[in-house]
């Protein structure tokens, strides 16, 4: 089938394509608990797509195994159709704590994924300081974690984060630790960035207002073992600012995804 990303180009396949991705864990009775179990979705080139789910559904256990962090136990992941290898690195894993070293300034964070590549430090300052501006960090390039607003601390991550140049960024709960104001404003930060650089984008939140502001598209999960219960396009403008949050079509949304979440942690 033939699926037409933002950009409007049409793509026979997807940029990532998760298939019947299964997992499961030993519990401590010594049983097993299945977290993920045949769960299917995928994203176009270019596309931001959000997954929300109730808490324990396993979003991300499903990001672990696509950075690579942890093994399947069965089902298929693959990007522009070929199967991903262990060798393979085309993802760049931000989580949900920034996870900046203290004792390492704001450049010296953003710099050390391009050193464990091997680039020779010169050339990963370089890279870095050409990309500050852009992430409004040129005036904090030796400033020191614990002297940062979140927000500020947030745009050093994702830095870090996009400075990788992989193709596919998976973002686990980027935001969920910022107040509503500061949120807000790295959600319209997060797609100046994501137009900029135009990234496949990955996107696990528990905020239904945020999975609609930002994505072309929602998968909702189902309790574990996860499968997916629901799939929302959501056709409105891009550029996004925050009005549209106040239209009825993101109304609409909002109250779709909000059933399907209800209907998700409802007793059987």
């Amino acid at each position: 089938m033939v699926t037409t990303g933002p950009s409007g180009v049409a793509s026979a396949t997807p940029h990532i394509a998760i298939t019947d991705l299964r997992k499961g864990f030993r519990g401590r009775d010594g049983g097993w608990v299945p977290v993920l179990d045949g769960l299917t979705l995928d994203a176009r080139d270019g596309e931001l797509v959000s997954i929300l789910g109730p808490s324990g559904s396993g979003k991300s256990t499903l990001l672990n195994i696509v950075a690579g962090l942890d093994k399947a136990d069965g089902g298929t992941l693959a990007v522009e159709g070929r199967p991903l290898g262990a060798e393979d690195h085309p993802v760049a894993y931000m989580p949900q704590k920034d996870m900046l070293f203290p004792w390492r300034s704001v450049l010296e964070n953003v710099t050390m994924p391009l050193e464990l590549q091997g680039v020779a430090k010169r050339a990963a300052r370089a890279r870095a300081t050409e990309l500050l501006p852009q992430f409004g960090l040129e005036s904090f390039a030796d400033a020191y974690p614990f002297t940062l607003s979140g927000g500020m601390r947030q745009r050093a991550a994702l830095l870090r984060t996009v400075i990788q140049d992989r193709s596919i960024l998976l973002l686990d709960e980027p935001f969920g630790a910022l107040d509503s104001l500061t949120r807000s404003a790295m959600q319209e930060f997060l797609l100046s960035i994501w137009s900029r650089f135009r990234r496949t984008i990955l996107f696990i939140t528990h905020d239904i207002r945020e999975a609609v502001y930002l994505s072309d598209r929602v998968f909702v999960l189902s309790p574990r073992p996860a499968r997916v219960a629901l799939e929302v396009e959501i056709d409105l403008p891009r550029p996004r600012t925050l009005d549209v949050t106040v239209t009825p079509e993101f109304a609409q949304y909002e109250a779709t995804l909000l059933r399907a979440l209800a209907h998700q942690a409802a007793p059987a």
